[in-house]
């Protein structure tokens, strides 16, 4: 059949033995517009999206006892003789089906039922399997709504382990399975892509094999992330993943560079003009920047540094580097309060080496705006730092050379290119504060290098972290109020808000609700308040009377969490501490601890609280390494939580859980420096065999690189 004739949805190129599978859910027999509907927003509009939507348990439908033997509550397949109809007295009532066996009657019990779909499935007088919950109720044995009702005949396909599926509102789940069924059923048998002696040595099913193991399992045992199929599937996807990067990497590297080289007098300017030494690490990180930026291959490097240990000075220097070579270099980062703490930590270095530097965000306007883009058109402005606004048309630069991008994970690879474009082989430099385990680094940063600032600036204190029940919430208020009365100022966060259509009250909510109450008890002009939905001019008001020591204290959202910087805030509260990750609960206490004073952070819970959350809190009060941070927090919530599930840098798995399948990264890695090493093209059988596999798992992107792609 042709890709059109089966609803083939994806890339022309991909191998046909992968058409049915990137099908449409609706090619499938008995799945129409509106069941398709409803599973493309569950698992996905292709066949093979089927194939990736797990079981989480199992029924046991292989229990057959007696009527008069079937034990209350539990999943029984009863075997009885249909006996008589009773349709209700009025369509409030449940309409009854009377059966028996040699032990006894059991009542089918059908709410909301129609009656001629009943007397079809269960006919006076004919032998019916009948599978479902048993329950008794005044000495009567009945089964509510069976699961599943067939004849003699189909008793084999009836007597079995029944994987059960994520649902979704108004989905049957006798039609997900039946359609998860046929998926497998269409699943090919694939050329094995795998390298031979790792498959033998860890005793792995093929593709097709782990596929069906994993709709058919056997046992409780098979629906574990360690099962032998789910690692081998779990292996070919990070294995793709790594296969990609690699070939964006090569690709990317193959582009034409420049040697961006000064004569280091204006870099000597900004060390002179620094109030302290920079750290070994920022040493290290600047001579691997300057290194790659003097090499004529283009330079992808990520700039890996925690809270406060000093990447936009790093950048800053990498930035010069392309001044004093007569180009120009522009930041970008993904929020305007970021984007405005770089500015102004770079504008006054800058500035005492005589270089002009321009701020371009959204709500630049009119002349001011037009001046600035002048600037960068002819080269007046040589360094640029903005927010995505930088990558708007209409913005050129006369000769860019180096492209900073702040919390890369936040863009994604795509304006990271976008930003890049507006120059000709211009370097790249990632930055990112969320400290990311070596797991994530390989999953989602693969395609660059990476330096690490492992140091904290010289000055920095420890900052002192409570934990402390909401009960005691009065007591904080007032330890609050000491601290304001000594000089200090407060943060105080409110809490995230799961994302539940339910809650009475939304993060901006809670904060709007604190921030009257604490306006109440401190004064008004003492208590400023910071959230998403504010207007910038709001916003910016709120922050500089905060960062002025007007306000004493600020009420926010999660808005803080990066790129703010008042060296007088002394205390952090956080309200209900355990609903947010560790990452963050970091990121959040790293915005304290700026100055020469003591500084302690809250973290306030709501009792009881569960485990994993203590588990947080308690690493954090024993911690501020961001990268053990990081481990703990991949440990404990899995990687899609760690960076966000929606930020768009971080891969989305499906058949891997970096949490359990760690292990498995460096050695996929591995295995791609050795088949690119032997076949940088793919083009042995092998070669070809992984070409499937990168458009099985959709990295069709990757295949292009390839020459012969």
């Amino acid at each position: 059949m042709s890709a059109a004739g089966i609803g083939y949805i994806g890339d022309p190129m991909r191998p046909a033995v992968l058409f049915p599978l990137f099908a449409d859910v609706t090619s499938l027999p008995g799945i129409g517009p509106r069941f398709g509907k409803l599973i493309a927003k569950l698992a996905g509009p292709k066949v093979a999206d089927l194939l990736w939507h797990r079981p989480f348990g199992l029924i046991d439908r292989r229990f057959q006892p007696s009527v008069a033997d079937a034990p209350e509550g539990r999943v029984c397949t009863l075997k009885v003789r249909i006996e008589e109809h009773v349709p209700p007295p009025n369509p409030k009532r449940p309409y009854r089906v009377l059966a028996r066996d040699s032990s006894g009657t059991v009542e089918l019990v059908f709410f909301h039922a129609r009656g001629d779909w009943l007397t079809k499935a269960l006919p006076i007088g004919e032998i019916r399997l009948v599978s479902g919950r048993v329950e008794r109720f005044r000495g009567h044995v009945q089964m509510a709504h069976p699961d599943r009702i067939v004849g003699e005949d189909q008793a084999d396909e009836l007597l079995k382990l029944e994987p059960t599926y994520p649902l979704t509102a108004g989905l049957p789940a006798g039609t997900l399975r039946k359609a998860i069924e046929l998926a497998v059923e269409r699943a090919p048998e694939l050329p094995e892509w795998m390298d031979g002696p790792l498959k033998d040595q860890r005793r792995w099913p093929s593709w097709r094999q782990a596929i069906g193991f994993i709709h058919g399992p056997s046992g409780p045992g098979d629906l574990e992330p360690t099962a032998s199929a789910r690692v081998r599937l779990a292996y070919d996807e990070l294995l793709s993943n790594q296969l990609a990067l690699a070939l964006m990497r090569a690709h990317q590297k193959k582009q034409a560079g420049r040697r961006t080289k000064g004569d280091g007098k204006l870099r000597a300017r900004i060390l002179k003009a620094l109030p302290y030494s920079l750290t070994q690490s920022q040493i290290t990180a600047d001579a691997e920047i300057a290194g790659d930026m003097a090499d004529d291959k283009r330079m992808l490097r990520l700039l890996q540094g925690d809270v406060g240990s000093g990447k936009t000075v790093v950048a800053l220097l990498a930035m010069i580097s392309a001044v004093e070579a007569g180009s120009q270099a522009a930041l970008m980062a993904p929020t305007e309060i970021l984007a405005r703490q770089h500015f102004a930590t770079i504008e006054p270095l800058a500035t005492a080496a005589g270089v002009p530097v321009a701020l371009l965000t959204g709500r630049d306007k009119g002349k001011k705006r037009d001046e600035i883009l002048a600037g960068f058109e002819n080269g007046s402005i040589p360094i640029a730092v903005g927010t995505h606004a930088l990558v708007q048309e209409g913005v050129a630069f006369r000769d860019l050379a180096l492209a900073v991008v702040d919390e890369q994970h936040r863009f994604g690879v795509d304006q990271r290119v976008e930003l890049s474009s507006k120059g000709k082989a211009v370097d790249v430099l990632a930055m990112t504060a969320t400290p990311i385990p070596r797991t994530l680094m390989l999953a989602a940063y693969g395609d660059l290098d990476v330096s690490r600032l492992t140091e904290k600036p010289a000055g920095r204190k420890p900052v002192d972290t409570r934990t402390v029940p909401l009960e005691r919430l009065a007591e904080v208020i007032d330890a609050v109020g000491r601290a304001m009365a000594s000089g200090g100022q407060v943060f105080w966060v409110c809490p995230l808000i799961e994302d539940n259509p339910d809650s009475p009250m939304d993060e901006t909510a809670a904060a709007e609700v604190r921030h009257a109450e604490l306006a109440a008890r401190f004064g008004a002009d003492r208590v400023a308040l910071v959230h998403g939905k504010l207007k910038a001019a709001e916003k910016d008001k709120a922050m500089g009377a905060f960062s002025e020591g007007v306000a004493k204290l600020l009420v926010a959202t999660t808005v803080i969490e990066v790129g703010v910087d008042v060296p007088a805030a002394t205390v952090m509260v956080i309200e209900h501490a355990e609903r947010f990750g560790l990452a963050q609960l970091h990121q959040l206490r790293g915005r304290i601890g700026r100055g020469d004073k003591p500084a302690t952070c809250l973290l306030l819970y709501q009792t009881p609280v569960g485990e994993a959350a203590k588990a947080r809190l308690a690493t954090l009060r024993e911690t501020d390494d961001g990268f053990r941070i990081a481990e703990e927090d991949l440990r404990l919530r899995g990687a899609g939580e760690v960076l966000g599930k929606r930020q768009s840098g971080m891969p989305e798995f499906r058949a891997a859980d970096l949490a359990v399948h760690s292990d498995l990264l460096p050695i996929a890695a591995d295995d791609v420096k050795l088949i690119l090493a032997k076949d940088p093209e793919l083009e042995s059988e092998r070669g070809k065999a992984l070409r499937t596999l990168l458009y099985l798992f959709e990295r069709d992107a990757a295949v292009r690189y390839l020459r012969s792609g």
